[in-house]
């Protein structure tokens, strides 16, 4: 009886004891999650590691932009010191520029003085230095203003009441109208039918053509965006905007042309006149001339041909005749100083004043 009841117990814990057995042996479950977290881990490792491999690249970008950068910035220190020397350069240059442009105007200022004594008057103004000399030193009975523009703008040609046909206008009243501290009549003119003064040859204002003429006995006298005298002969109006010509008027003839006397036309040859002249010296500083004449004790005019050698003394480059005669006008700081042929001013048709 026994033997059956411990076979009976046998039989129904036969199962437990084999599960136990096989567990004791080998469990797949302990298996499951360590293969899992093999491959996570395996996949964690080639993560990291392309990672590390991207890291690296980063890196040697990194390095590579920093090594580009250091020749971006030796490049730009190299050019800021290059820089700085052309600019250092150009100051000398420009500091040169200024002290031989003031030896040379004080060489002409003294030259003038010895000869003309020195000015009568004097304008330090903004827009231009200007100094006034009277000629009687030199055996004349005239003016000269030795002119440097400050300011371009501040060198017009007026027209007489601005426009191109009118009855006309004196200097004087051309220059209180503008209000110039400087003026002289400028361009030849005629009358029309109606009695009308209308300039002759080209006439330039403010860029603007307001007569224009290819008459070849006639030169022009014209001032172009720098307050450069241009003159000679003018063949078209393409010409006077190549040119950057801002004013100017026609008369004849020139006189002066890079130093040289340039002919006479045998009607104007020998001939004593009263005389508007205008040019610029060799240091670039402008000059206007009026000399009286047809006066008896008083001023008899200049010749063409005096003028010229005159002008040569004193360091002129170019030069020209404006009208002259009972037009010949020169008002400086509210007043005329000449003495007209006329006895009077005369009305003219264009005028180059300064303004102060």
């Amino acid at each position: 009886m026994p033997g059956k009841i411990h076979r009976f117990f046998a039989f129904l814990l036969a199962p437990a004891i084999g599960f136990l057995l096989a567990f004791s042996q080998a469990n797949p479950v302990d298996k499951l999650p360590y293969q899992g977290l093999t491959l996570a881990a395996e996949e964690s490792h080639n993560h990291v590691a392309a990672l590390a491999e991207q890291l690296q690249e980063t890196k040697t970008q990194l390095r590579n932009t920093e090594i580009l950068l250091e020749d971006i910035r030796d490049q730009a220190t190299k050019e800021k010191e290059e820089y700085e020397k052309q600019n250092q350069s150009i100051h000398n240059l420009l500091e040169d520029s200024k002290s031989q442009t003031k030896k040379s105007a004080d060489v002409l200022d003294t030259l003038l003085s010895n000869m003309l004594g020195n000015p009568i008057g004097q304008t330090f103004g903004k827009n231009a230095t200007i100094k006034v000399y009277s000629l009687e030193e030199a055996g004349y009975r005239g003016y000269m203003a030795k002119v440097r523009l400050n300011n371009p703008n501040a060198l017009r040609m007026v027209l007489a009441h601005d426009q191109v046909k009118s009855r006309g206008e004196t200097t004087s009243q051309a220059a209180k109208r503008k209000g110039a501290v400087l003026a002289i009549n400028a361009g030849g003119f005629m009358k029309d039918s109606q009695g009308n003064l209308v300039p002759i040859g080209t006439t330039v204002v403010d860029g603007k053509v307001q007569t224009f003429s290819t008459n070849t006995d006639l030169s022009f006298v014209g001032f172009n965006k720098n307050g450069r005298l241009v003159g000679g002969k003018i063949n078209s109006q393409e010409e006077i905007t190549q040119k950057g010509i801002l004013q100017g008027a026609s008369f004849l003839p020139t006189l002066l042309q890079n130093g040289k006397r340039m002919p006479i036309p045998k009607a104007w040859a020998n001939a004593r006149q009263p005389r508007t002249l205008i040019g610029h010296f060799d240091n670039g500083d402008l000059l206007l001339i009026v000399i009286d004449g047809r006066r008896k004790g008083w001023s008899n005019g200049v010749t063409l041909e005096e003028a010229q050698r005159k002008l040569q003394e004193f360091h002129v480059v170019d030069a020209y005749n404006l009208d002259g005669g009972g037009s010949s006008a020169f008002y400086y700081n509210g007043k005329l100083l000449n003495r007209p042929s006329d006895g009077r001013e005369r009305v003219v048709s264009s005028n180059l004043i300064i303004l102060p």
